[in-house]
């Protein structure tokens, strides 16, 4: 007998929770709204191998333009050229359409959404660092393949390439100008197109409340992390994953309650984990104002996150490729 999942916005999370609840025998009723998409992303190749077992299209990307080497100039050191694996998209390449749309059953068993709700209180923020980003000229030939990632007094810089000539400078802290007049390193390499720059917001942040009563928030909108650990494509991938197989547990008789309360609390660990990766990152790139306060707010964030946990009931459950087995059937 089919079931009826309702999925309510778009994006990668979306696109996820689609195919697999479709294989999993759901018929997926799934709306898609407008997205304020990135100009340019890097996908690393762990991410992109998550990405197509989930939506099992193994090659997907293949032919992409690819990123070797990461060059770091890191808390007043010289910059250091490390290798890296990854591929260079383009805007609109991770709005995967729906797998077809299925007639709606009302009401729908399970509703998995990852459009926001509009309520910024029902948001919790760590810290408040506003990004800007602005296409630039590569200046230096042999930047094609390469990222950049450098810090200064007020903040970092992050380029990546989008062509033989061409790129995308992110600016954390203050706008791509002001950063680049202390830039050492990367400023030289470039030439900023100070017309088209456009703000958004780096802050880690999730919802208050992320799963209940049959509804998960899934993707960007629910829970977001700082750029600073090239996370955001894969954080989506894996929360697809648990929802999904949260959704098929359910269908398959589960107890709701615990599933959704297991839900909140991986997300909880998995943002208190990116907090302590962040401070680690942030602790030695500067010692100045903008670099402390950085800290500080993490710091804060990830005790609240911990608190949090210590009122979480243990995890009862494991992932068992794309499906949730209880922990001592797991064992």
């Amino acid at each position: 007998m089919r079931w009826t999942v309702e999925i309510a916005g778009g994006g990668v999370a979306a696109a996820c929770c689609d195919h697999l609840l479709t294989q999993e025998g759901a018929a997926v009723h799934r709306t898609v709204a407008a997205r304020a998409g990135v100009p340019a992303l890097m996908l690393s190749d762990p991410a992109r191998a998550l990405l197509r077992d989930c939506l099992g299209q193994p090659s997907l990307f293949s032919g992409r333009p690819r990123i070797t080497r990461r060059i770091v100039a890191w808390g007043g050191q010289e910059p250091a050229a490390l290798p890296h694996q990854a591929v260079m998209l383009g805007a609109g390449d991770l709005d995967f359409a729906p797998s077809g749309k299925a007639p709606a059953t009302y009401p729908a068993q399970f509703t998995i959404t990852t459009t926001r709700s509009g309520q910024d209180d029902q948001l919790i923020r760590f810290g408040d660092r506003i990004g800007e980003t602005a296409p630039v000229q590569l200046l230096e030939a042999d930047d094609a393949d390469a990222c950049w990632v450098e810090a200064v007094e007020d903040g970092w810089l992050f380029m990546i390439p989008s062509g033989p000539v061409s790129g995308w400078l992110l600016a954390i802290g203050a706008p791509c100008p002001h950063l680049l007049d202390q830039s050492r390193h990367l400023a030289p390499r470039i030439a900023l197109d100070k017309d088209q720059t456009a703000q958004f917001d780096t802050t880690p942040r999730m919802l208050r409340t992320i799963a209940r009563d049959g509804l998960l928030a899934c993707g960007s909108a629910s829970m977001a992390f700082d750029p600073i650990c090239g996370d955001g494509t894969a954080l989506a991938v894996r929360q697809a994953i648990l929802a999904s197989a949260i959704a098929v547990a359910c269908h398959e008789g589960e107890d709701p309650e615990p599933l959704l309360g297991h839900y909140q609390a991986m997300m909880t660990a998995a943002m208190r984990r990116h907090l302590r990766l962040c401070s680690e990152f942030y602790a030695s790139g500067g010692t100045g104002p903008w670099w402390r306060a950085q800290l500080e707010a993490l710091a804060e964030g990830f005790a609240a996150c911990s608190a949090r946990l210590e009122r979480e009931s243990p995890p009862r459950y494991a992932l068992d490729g794309f499906r949730l087995v209880r922990r001592e059937l797991a064992a």
